[in-house]
């Protein structure tokens, strides 16, 4: 993402409640955001979601999302609820939901200070947990083979995991990970086949769809 030094205009306000509580209050939030003369409470351009036990009210602004936010806990407790009511912002540079209290950076060099800082957390933190983004997954078409490989690539230091007749070779970023795919193209055994696939630990279940055919190859122990 490039850095824009605008502050995060996306709001939310995150309830966590039980799943049928939630859907009735849901339904009320509904029918407030499309009734135009109750609209004015609740603040203009408000979209309700519902995952569970979790409702989200999306808001563009911080006093839209305050007043979504203030009328949320107005119904709530006419109902006399329990609920976990909270206000959070899109933080740009962390790619994540945080509480609205969070300070986000104010121009572009404040916005790329705090980038290089959250950068720099994350490979600390790759690099204590051993963890990559992505997998470069070398299929050998023997056992030996793919120990022959390990055995080379480890004296290298780099990150292996072993599936029979396959490596998994970790890379921080997908540019490292092509890098390494041509290369070990170039060293790996003839009949070999290299792809680059992206580390399904980091990323949300469809992720497996991209990645159907090789786990399915994992499995069979081809």
């Amino acid at each position: 993402m490039e850095a824009t030094g605008v502050p995060s205009d996306e709001w939310r306000v995150e309830v966590e409640i039980g799943e049928e509580e939630g859907a009735s209050l849901g339904a009320r939030l509904e029918a407030i955001r499309l009734d135009e003369d109750a609209r004015v409470e609740f603040g203009d351009r408000i979209v309700v979601t519902r995952d569970g036990n979790h409702l989200f009210a999306y808001a563009t602004s911080e006093s839209s999302a305050r007043a979504a936010e203030a009328q949320i806990r107005k119904l709530v407790d006419e109902d006399g609820l329990e609920a976990n009511i909270a206000l959070t912002r899109w933080h740009p540079v962390e790619e994540a939901w945080k509480d609205a209290a969070t300070p986000l950076p104010a121009t572009p060099q404040e916005e790329e200070a705090e980038r290089a800082r959250h950068e720099a957390a994350e490979r600390v933190e790759e690099e204590e947990s051993g963890r990559t983004d992505w997998d470069v997954a070398v299929h050998l078409e023997s056992h030996g083979d793919m120990l022959e490989l390990d055995k080379t690539l480890r004296a290298e230091g780099l990150p292996i995991e072993r599936r029979w007749k396959y490596l998994l070779v970790g890379a921080s970023t997908e540019e490292q990970a092509h890098e390494l795919a041509e290369r070990l193209r170039g060293i790996a055994p003839e009949g070999a086949t290299v792809e680059v696939i992206v580390n399904p630990s980091d990323l949300p279940n469809p992720t497996f769809v991209a990645i159907g055919a090789l786990s399915k190859r994992l499995r069979q122990g081809y």
